[in-house]
């Protein structure tokens, strides 16, 4: 338990991260990106998907994939109280859940389903959620959240991202007109996406034109719009064991919920330098400018070596 000179520490940090946001959403920043100057109601619908509510305590969570939002969801769940358990009761305890139903989307209640049910009066209702609830979400260095995602999806076999997206990046990337119909099938024969291929899809313009990013790699204020969203509260992978302390304090809820464990910091500067090895200092830069606005948003340091090296 934090003593109460750790929450001043813990209040200053909070302030200083959602005014690094104010600051550079403002239009007196210099700092321009794509989606800056939107208001809330000009955000379409389906991006508002990432957006889970809980009526019962006021609170609005805006979940970005690798970044511990399996947990995250958990909690949801629990706070809830919209799932029930085999005994017809609803889940108190997060690891009670059973992992097939944490990401299944039509457990959690999102944004982008009120205009389902409320029509032209979903707005009127967001905004008034958002005025009252307590807005968090929690966020990681953008590079490392790419390998992450390079990692969980294309380094072992993954039946539905090969299908969708892999199969055709290797056609397109690795000059394999045929490839393998499964994925189970290219890594016996030994064919595997590279790292190098998945920036290269990354970078490429026609990625984009025919759909939008993944989830998992999609830049996270595309994802959360900070700059139309003013959150309560931005917690940090980096951070998360005292961000989750410090926040599950604000809401009122340490104690009765425990946040799960499962976070194993993976963050070193020569883990990050080892993928990038392979990638041109050219195609780095040109990753870096694609994900500028989250390392500034949420303050992650420049990763000069890797650019400059």
């Amino acid at each position: 338990m934090a003593s109460s000179q750790d929450f001043t520490h813990l209040k200053l940090r909070q302030a200083h991260r959602r005014r690094i946001i104010r600051d550079l959403c403002s239009a007196n920043s210099s700092f321009n990106f794509p989606g800056k100057f939107k208001t809330f109601d000009q955000i379409p619908n389906k991006a508002l998907n990432h957006l889970i509510v809980d009526d019962h305590h006021g609170v609005i969570y805006c979940f970005v994939p690798k970044v511990a939002c399996t947990n995250w969801k958990r909690v949801m769940i629990v706070l809830s109280q919209n799932l029930k358990a085999p005994n017809g009761a609803p889940y108190l305890d997060p690891l009670d859940i059973p992992v097939e139903l944490i990401h299944n989307h039509t457990v959690h209640k999102t944004f982008n389903k009120l205009w389902r049910r409320f029509g032209r009066f979903s707005h009127q209702l967001m905004h008034h959620k958002l005025k009252n609830y307590t807005k968090f979400l929690f966020v990681r260095d953008p590079f490392v959240r790419l390998i992450s995602a390079f990692r969980d999806k294309f380094v072992t076999p993954n039946e539905n991202y090969y299908k969708y997206i892999g199969s055709p990046m290797l056609q397109r990337y690795a000059n394999i007109s045929s490839p393998p119909a499964s994925a189970q099938e290219a890594f016996a024969a030994g064919i595997r996406l590279s790292f190098t291929h998945f920036i290269q899809y990354l970078l490429d313009p026609q990625t984009e034109k025919k759909d939008p990013f993944n989830e998992h790699w999609q830049q996270m204020n595309r994802l959360c719009h900070p700059c139309q969203i003013d959150y309560d509260f931005v917690g940090k992978l980096e951070t998360v064991d005292e961000d989750t302390e410090h926040l599950l304090r604000i809401l009122g809820l340490d104690k009765y919920i425990h946040f799960p464990p499962g976070y194993e910091n993976r963050t070193a500067v020569n883990w990050e330098r080892d993928w990038f090895a392979s990638i041109s200092i050219s195609d780095r830069r040109k990753l870096y400018n694609l994900y500028e606005a989250d390392f500034k948003l949420f303050e992650y340091k420049k990763p000069e070596t890797l650019l400059n090296e």
